[in-house]
């Protein structure tokens, strides 16, 4: 199962007819994945089911119709504990970017991370897991599937929004401000925070 979010609302790619909502479903096909995402994007839907049987051809058969941009990003820890986060758009995100050609995922969140906010000194602790989100790219929608790592560093120094990419501010977080940046955030940057 994949869980895809689209303006915040969830659209499940399955194989189990279960999961779907008492058997309701969009088949998968370019004229139902696009009627799917509208209607989330109009919010006439709390939430929407793909299904197809095999599992492992979902998520392929899904990106021939929504094409797919792979990127990468860091919950960045510092040594007092604080957590990195960026302003863009009008909510708080987690600094993340597109993966450039021959680059693994894993230098591309690194990369991406010093772009972002200047921090330097990064150290990749381990995989957390992997988001997805439907996004419009020039006027085409396009799914988003994002890698992130838990990251250390012991940078202490000026943190630099990358202001090309439209981040204004750049902030580190203790527990109290993480769960109220979290609240004017993105679902997929909540679910990294759960549990």
């Amino acid at each position: 199962m994949y869980k895809v979010f689209v303006n915040e609302l969830p659209l499940i790619l399955t194989n189990k007819l279960s999961d779907t909502a008492n058997g309701e479903y969009f088949p998968l096909n370019e004229d139902s994945v696009k009627a799917a995402i509208k209607a989330l994007k109009k919010k006439k839907l709390p939430g929407a089911y793909i299904y197809h049987p095999n599992h492992e051809e979902i998520l392929k058969k899904f990106t021939k119709h929504i094409p797919l941009t792979v990127a990468a990003g860091g919950v960045v820890t510092n040594v007092k504990g604080k957590v990195l986060f960026i302003y863009r758009n009008d909510k708080w995100d987690l600094p993340k970017g597109k993966l450039d050609k021959g680059e693994s995922i894993e230098d591309c969140a690194v990369r991406e991370v010093m772009e972002e906010t200047g921090v330097k000194g990064l150290r990749i602790e381990n995989f957390l897991k992997t988001t997805y989100h439907i996004y419009k790219n020039n006027g085409t929608y396009t799914l988003k599937e994002v890698h992130w790592y838990a990251m250390r560093t012991e940078y202490s120094g000026k943190l630099k929004p990358e202001k090309k990419e439209g981040i204004v501010k750049v902030k580190w977080k203790g527990p109290k401000k993480i769960r109220k940046a979290l609240k004017n955030s993105y679902t997929n940057i909540k679910i990294l925070f759960e549990g």
